[in-house]
């Protein structure tokens, strides 16, 4: 689902208190895809407050997400998202046509110290850089794809 034309993909994460995974995946896809994505959060049930262990981990790496709330998963933030993932932990986006739903399984940060966090950060932030591969590669990417020679069926390689 690369990138069309003048609109950028835009990708919801969704976590049960949209306090520890779904917060460090979009501040990873927010790091890393800078304005190529259009980035939400959000929990079916949101804290009160981010995992303080999931701001330590992600501060480690330069990422600040002290400002962030939770917000509440809504119909309409599925309805605006291409991409919808949910983070393992066995919550269920509205169902749209046209959409795009992965589960990425992940471990609870909550209750966990940072040592624990750690792991969890950083396979997000794999996740999060396979995504951006497939929904908004950069223009030098993007370029080389359209370059590249395709055979029509039927042809024969040259010799």
């Amino acid at each position: 689902m690369p990138q069309s034309a003048g609109r950028k993909p835009s990708v919801l994460f969704v976590c049960i208190h949209n306090a520890g995974r779904s917060q460090m995946a979009a501040a990873w896809l927010t790091h890393l895809a800078g304005d190529r994505v259009e980035v939400r959060s959000a929990g079916s049930a949101p804290g009160e407050q981010i995992n303080p262990a999931a701001v330590a981990a992600m501060a480690e790496v330069g990422i600040d997400i002290s400002a962030e709330v939770p917000k509440a998963l809504t119909v309409d933030s599925v309805k605006e998202s291409d991409v919808c993932i949910t983070m393992g932990c066995g919550d269920t986006c509205p169902v749209f046509p046209g959409k795009r739903y992965l589960d990425w399984k992940l471990d609870d940060p909550a209750g966990q110290g940072v040592d624990a966090v750690r792991p969890i950060r950083d396979e997000i932030k794999t996740l999060v850089e396979n995504l951006i591969a497939d929904i908004a590669p950069s223009e030098p990417e993007a370029t080389a794809q359209r370059e590249t020679p395709r055979r029509h069926r039927g042809a024969q390689p040259s010799r």
